[in-house]
């Protein structure tokens, strides 16, 4: 018999299905459709419903595409050259029975040759790694989240080889005959990593106040695996796994084309300016100090004697992903750490360097190859939380050391 292990949430706080927010130096006002919104633990990522969904598979849409993304971190070259030989899996709950074809979609939209079954370029198990006997449709808000990082593998490293590992359920649980846990999304990384895996990407977490689950972290401590986790959507807070010292733990940040910079693009925290908003909805990245688990050797920021949330970043809003689900239903525009996750997850596969990662170290000492980002903030006042919230030069809480500059800083 197990029972399961239930995360606390804020109390009297509710999830609503859509949160109104402004944008810092937007004409409207974003408007925010959570996609997982029940369960411990949940994927990462919304729908900007303030924008009209495409349905036509053909027909041009808004939100920042391929060439955009490998644009403003400096991997247009990189991107359609490098990444041969490297598996980028995803780890998500439940099934996504149109994915291929979803991806298809995207990738030839964006002009990015097909990555099917067929050509073994896509694989798609369950979570003992058969193809086959996939898990139940229970929770359709996953499909677009399955899209999201799919298609974000495609549009980083387009030579990829991309593995879907889906998971039975987003729970975890307990054994009554204790020592024993399991974790379906645990259990799922474990299986992209024996399936010959060299990044995987986890774009879920916690929701509420941080639990207590360092005694699943041992489902992703595989060093010489790139592994990644948001550290999610719910402004300033930790969120587990994003807190395990045996991921790299990524944030979000707002991406947007600015031709008065030599880059050509300017990025702030995502969650800039959300005050008034309540917590536990998505409404901009994940940062803080983790509550239970330990500080990693490579760490060194003084104000946080534990984990802290996050060691880079990455877009996390205003990006185009194509779903066919009835959740989406065509070309629509998606926020949310789950974009950023991937992203890393991508970059660390266009470096083919996994082998030399041992957890989220690496990055520490690369720094000259990640641009800082030292605007924003997830919490109003900043002066409460300080860097664990606010961007600044340097190392902060909620872009850690920045946003990939090419691949060297992976």
């Amino acid at each position: 018999m197990r029972r399961v292990l239930l995360i606390a949430s804020l109390a009297g706080v509710a999830v609503l299905g859509a949160v109104a927010v402004p944008r810092s130096g937007a004409a409207t006002v974003a408007t925010l459709r959570p996609f997982c919104t029940t369960g411990p633990i949940r994927c990462q990522s919304s729908l900007r419903v303030d924008i009209p969904i495409v349905p036509n598979a053909t027909a041009a849409h808004s939100g920042l595409g391929p060439a955009d993304l490998r644009a403003a971190y400096k991997l247009a070259s990189a991107a359609v050259t490098n990444g041969k030989g490297q598996t980028v899996a995803l780890v998500d709950a439940y099934d996504d029975p149109t994915i291929e074809s979803d991806l298809n979609t995207y990738r030839a939209y964006y002009g990015i040759p097909p990555c099917t079954t067929a050509n073994g370029c896509f694989r798609k198990v369950n979570q003992d790694g058969e193809q086959g006997s996939y898990p139940p449709l229970a929770n359709p808000d996953w499909e677009p989240e399955i899209a999201l990082d799919t298609e974000m593998v495609s549009a980083i490293c387009p030579n990829c080889h991309i593995l879907l590992v889906e998971a039975n359920s987003a729970d975890e649980a307990i054994a009554t005959s204790n020592p024993v846990q399991h974790s379906d999304l645990g259990a799922s990384v474990d299986t992209a990593v024996n399936l010959g895996a060299t990044e995987v990407s986890n774009s879920y977490g916690s929701a509420g106040p941080e639990p207590d689950s360092t005694f699943f972290d041992h489902y992703y401590d595989h060093p010489g695996v790139a592994i990644t986790a948001g550290t999610g959507d719910f402004d300033y807070g930790t969120a587990w796994p994003g807190t395990s010292p045996y991921v790299t733990a990524v944030g979000g940040t707002e991406l947007v084309q600015d031709p008065t910079t030599a880059r050509g693009w300017s990025e702030s925290v995502w969650g800039s300016a959300f005050p008034g908003v309540l917590p536990n909805e998505a409404q901009g990245t994940g940062s803080g100090c983790s509550t239970w688990e330990p500080k990693p050797a490579w760490q060194h920021d003084a104000g946080c004697a534990n984990r802290t949330d996050a060691d880079v970043s990455a877009v996390a809003d205003n990006v185009a992903i194509y779903d066919s689900s009835p959740e989406v239903g065509g070309w629509g525009v998606v926020a949310g750490t789950s974009i950023a996750t991937p992203v890393i997850a991508s970059v660390y596969a266009l470096a083919g360097n996994a082998k030399s990662v041992v957890y989220g170290s690496y990055p520490y000492s690369h720094q000259s190859s990640l641009f800082d980002v030292t605007q924003g903030s997830n919490f109003t006042p900043s002066s409460v939380c300080g860097y664990l919230c606010t961007a600044e030069p340097g190392y902060d809480g909620p872009t850690g050391l920045g946003t990939p500059n090419g691949s060297g800083g992976f």
